[in-house]
């Protein structure tokens, strides 16, 4: 275990080092590949034996209402060691697959580092779900355990099963109480080694046209993996990182969990039930976030209010989930004198593309493969290599922070695999000096009289006029064009849906976007989402393809004789 212990430091040690030197970090990086592997044990206890982390706060909690609660390294590694005593005593086996469904609260990660520990198998669940997902998880998921908040037992009522059923807060009939796990026994034992190939995480991803595919992660494939997210970021020792995901998301798993801890830095939550960009800055202000993370839904509001209320601005600022538009990154740079830095990655990967600090980043861009990770583009016709594709990852080079494959699927499994490649899905390009650009979703982009439209750099320009908050761009059917850009906006604070506004956007897309990528069609909206935040296109796209008569509502260029042809 020492050694094992010790080949991580070395690998994390050296992103340290290298934090701010890209070109060093790149060439001569080398993931650390041991056979066995317990991050919870191997890693967090050990950290929590160290003097320096003695005092060091793990995580920080702050809720909405003021009260607040911080665990050091030390307190939560034996913390965790009961939870992993008790729930050994529940029947909890190495590789049991157990559904984490709790919120922002101590217990969480307690649970998270106890069933490292045990050797169990976590699948992550938002407490948003309901009890046809849930019965789905505990279906497909072979669910064997089921720990979630007392309020969420109801959803249960119907979920039929031989699990294990764990209730956390108040006690509930029929559930044991995690209450009881803080009185077993301080110093854990572990019943064997923990294999490198072991699996440690079950994702239920996003499904759209069809049910989620589960994405499987090893003891390594997250928790090495991530050092990757650790070196994006820039964490190191001592930071205190905000990152504001919702629990049972990969996201949170990414920056919450594993980057900030290989740094050894704290995790700090607020928890509120409304976003408050106001309030969050304050709490921010108060307990000396160094670090923040957000998604691009987080930023878009955020530049909605007084961003210079926040006093104290955190030296390192990314984002993550979709690419960010310039106008955010602009406002932001403004305010806080900080530049937002893009990171790619997804449930199945860890950071694949980023820009790194000390880096020049160029408008648009997401940067460059980070330390680990040979990315290629490739044409999805051809399967020919450019400068222009699908982003891909060279298997020949396999980097350690990328998913087995897809649980009790191989067909879909194999397809992501294909010719030696891992496929995103996603299509980008690349410059000379090797920085990639999001075109976007292989199924996103579409052709309009011919010409290949990238809904992302159009929704870039609307978010550059003073109404729009959010937008989406989809192809909205035309008899000549075959398709035409259709804008969906929500708009900012003090503007009105109406035929000015909308006439005010249009003008503004045709001074600033080519002919062939104008908006000619527009409608207000409230976008759809998927929990974790990203704008549903597709949603979007089959609704417009759906409708056969022109919608009550939208307004199109041909409406206003002010523009011209």
């Amino acid at each position: 275990m020492k050694v094992t212990g010790d080949v991580f430091r070395q690998a994390r040690d050296y992103l340290l080092v290298h934090r701010e030197d890209y070109e060093a970090a790149y060439r001569a990086f080398s993931w650390p590949e041991p056979g066995e592997f317990n991050w919870a044990l191997d890693w967090f206890d050990v950290i929590a034996r160290d003097p320096a982390n003695e005092r060091r706060y793990a995580l920080w909690i702050v809720e909405e209402d003021g009260t607040e609660g911080r665990w050091t390294f030390p307190e939560l590694a034996q913390r965790s060691d009961r939870v992993a005593n008790w729930l050994r005593g529940l029947g909890v086996r190495r590789g049991d697959r157990l559904i984490l469904m709790l919120g922002n609260q101590v217990e969480l990660w307690e649970t998270i580092l106890a069933s490292i520990k045990l050797g169990a198998v976590i699948i992550p669940a938002s407490t948003l779900l309901g009890p046809a997902d849930l019965r789905d998880r505990v279906d497909r998921g072979a669910a064997k355990h089921v720990v979630v908040r007392s309020a969420d037992v109801p959803k249960f009522a119907d979920v039929t099963g031989d699990y294990t059923r764990i209730a956390v807060g108040e006690p509930a009939p029929g559930w044991a109480s995690f209450a009881d796990a803080y009185s077993a026994p301080a110093r854990f034992t572990a019943d064997g080694v923990t294999a490198a190939t072991d699996p440690l995480l079950l994702y239920f991803t996003s499904g759209t046209t069809a049910k989620p595919k589960l994405v499987q992660h090893t003891h390594v494939s997250y928790p090495v993996g991530h050092l990757s997210t650790m070196y994006w970021i820039g964490l190191e020792p001592g930071d205190v990182h905000l990152n504001i995901s919702s629990p049972g998301w990969a996201k949170h798993a990414w920056s919450n969990v594993f980057a900030p801890w290989n740094a050894e830095a704290t995790v700090f939550l607020y928890n509120y039930s409304r976003f408050d960009a106001a309030a969050l800055m304050a709490q921010m202000d108060r307990c000396g976030v160094t670090s923040f993370c957000a998604p691009p839904t987080v930023w878009r509001m955020l530049i909605q209010a007084d961003l210079t209320a926040l006093r104290t601005p955190p030296r390192k600022v990314v984002g993550a989930g979709e690419p960010l538009n310039p106008e955010v990154i602009e406002q932001v740079r403004k305010a806080w004198g900080v530049t937002i830095r893009d990171g790619f990655g997804q449930t199945e990967s860890s950071v694949q593309i980023a820009n790194t600090p000390g880096q020049r980043v160029k408008p648009g861009s997401m940067g460059r493969p980070l330390p680990g990770f040979t990315v290629v583009l490739v044409d999805p016709v051809t399967g020919e290599r450019g400068g222009e594709g699908e982003i891909c990852l060279d298997l020949a080079h396999r980097p350690v922070g990328l998913m087995t494959g897809y649980a009790d699927d191989e067909e879909r499994t194999a397809k992501a695999f294909e010719n030696g490649l891992y496929h995103t899905g996603d299509v980008g390009s690349v410059d000379e000096d090797g920085y990639l650009t999001y075109v976007g979703r292989t199924d996103d982009v579409f052709k309009a009289s011919d010409y290949r439209i990238s809904p992302f750099e159009l929704e870039s320009v609307l978010l550059e006029h003073d109404a729009v908050a959010e937008a989406a761009v989809v192809p909205s059917p035309d008899p000549i064009r075959l398709a035409v850009p259709k804008a969906f906006v929500t708009l900012a604070a003090g503007h009105a849906p109406d035929a000015a506004t909308a006439e005010s956007i249009l003008a503004f897309c045709r001074e600033h976007l080519a002919p062939y990528k104008r908006i000619r069609r527009l409608e207000f909206a409230q976008l759809p989402k998927t929990i974790s935040g990203k704008i549903r296109r597709v949603e979007l796209r089959h609704a417009e393809h759906a409708t056969r008569e022109r919608p009550d509502g939208e307004f199109r260029e041909e409406d206003f004789p002010g523009l011209k042809a």
